[in-house]
């Protein structure tokens, strides 16, 4: 018998400064609700979904950006989130930024997705691996992509967890246009991945890549469902956020790279797919049989290297 996860993949529109994160959470509810009805049985938001994109600003004083952050999940602000998930018994995947202080005071700032049961049980919480952008101020550009500045790449990588009948992997925005983020994962066995992202569709350091940003937004996560025969869902937050404007394009890709859901909008969006999950050993036990036909002694450069080396003339 089929493994049938039915999954809905809910897009934001803009997220202002000024709306609270109890509004937020409204819209994140109300999206809920919407998956109620559909029979949805696995939510996923984007990226920082609590709050706007807060790395398009610059601080000298990092500490001046600590409300951006959340400090433990569930909260004050999204308990009413997680209560009324348990009570739909539907589950989630949520995205947002964490300060993580350790045992010696030590403190971390991380941008992380918390995945959550449908018994409200949290399953694991993913820190983000590839942090694009830049560390330090660059008061010439339009806005700020300052995420190397406000945020710490994850020391843990790419986990899968058993979860949803599944097994379930993480990644966020910018990991989504690496393929060793699918791998890393597609060599555990996962069957679906969840993607929250934020991106704008100016890009600064070369605008002659604007025009594309949606077809690279679909080509990394089509070939790399279909490269490691897993489901992809991936999520935006999109439209004209602070004045700029971020694509949407929230999709769900099927293990042959097909899309089989896609937004229409850039506004508060729910779209649904119902995904077999036994339809990734169509190509796991195929054309992607790994234990078959990879070659790992010969793939030594992509762990042993980080820049590229030109060879000897």
């Amino acid at each position: 018998m089929s493994r049938i996860l039915t999954v809905g993949a809910a897009q934001l529109g803009p997220i202002q400064r000024d709306h609270s994160r109890a509004s937020v959470v409204q819209r994140l509810i109300a999206l809920l609700h919407q998956a109620h009805d559909h029979g949805v049985q696995l939510v996923v938001f984007p990226e920082l979904a609590l709050t706007t994109f807060f790395p398009r600003w610059f601080v000298d004083d990092i500490s001046e950006a600590d409300h951006w952050y959340e400090t433990s999940m569930p909260n004050a602000d999204t308990q009413p989130l997680f209560d009324e998930a348990k009570r739909l018994g539907i589950g989630f995947c949520l995205g947002y930024a964490l300060i993580h202080t350790e045992a010696d005071g030590t403190t971390h700032r991380y941008n992380v997705q918390t995945l959550v049961e449908r018994d409200g049980s949290i399953v694991a919480t993913y820190r983000k691996v590839h942090i694009p952008g830049h560390e330090h101020n660059e008061p010439d550009r339009p806005f700020q992509h300052a995420e190397r500045y406000y945020f710490e790449p994850s020391t843990e990588g790419f986990g899968v967890w058993r979860a949803f009948d599944g097994l379930i992997g993480m990644m966020i925005c910018n990991d989504r246009r690496w393929p060793e983020s699918y791998r890393v994962m597609g060599l555990q066995g996962v069957e679906m991945i969840l993607c929250g992202y934020n991106t704008p569709i100016h890009y600064v350091p070369d605008p002659s890549q604007d025009i594309l940003q949606g077809f690279h937004n679909a080509l990394v996560m089509q070939s790399g469902a279909y490269q490691n025969g897993t489901w992809v869902v991936g999520v935006a937050k999109g439209g004209v956020e602070e004045g700029v404007d971020s694509l949407g394009q929230s999709m769900i890709v099927a293990p042959s790279g097909q899309i089989v859901a896609e937004a229409l909008t850039t506004d508060d969006e729910l779209i649904v797919a119902r995904c077999d999950l036994d339809w990734c050993a169509r190509y796991k036990d195929t054309l992607f049989d790994f234990d078959r036909y990879r070659r790992p002694e010969m793939y030594g450069r992509i762990t042993s290297q980080r820049g590229t080396v030109l060879p000897n003339d």
